[in-house]
């Protein structure tokens, strides 16, 4: 599948990058070439194929959720510059 130079010039753009026109030659190439090989990839049936979910055979041992390390609310405003009931005083971000 060919791209053209405007998509290029766009995806250039979107990405914020400067490419020279022998760059997006190159680019264009390249572009083409990945969707042929996306368009080859379609054409295989995977209709029997289960979805993969991790490429090792090991189960992954992941640990309980639960907060075992947390501070009262006196201790976390303790060393803020500054707080008022409660809450941390921060400047101003927006204008």
């Amino acid at each position: 599948m060919a791209i053209d130079k405007k998509t290029v010039q766009k995806l250039a753009h979107l990405s914020r990058l400067e490419l020279t026109d022998k760059e997006q030659e190159k680019m264009s190439e390249d572009l083409g070439n990945i969707l042929e090989w996306v368009e080859k990839l379609e054409e295989v049936d995977t209709s029997n194929v289960e979805p993969l979910g991790n490429v090792n055979e090991e189960p992954i041992h992941l640990r309980a959720d639960k907060a075992n390390n947390y501070f009262s609310d006196k201790e976390a405003l303790k060393n803020a510059p500054e707080s008022d009931q409660g809450h941390f005083i921060v400047p101003k971000v927006l204008s």
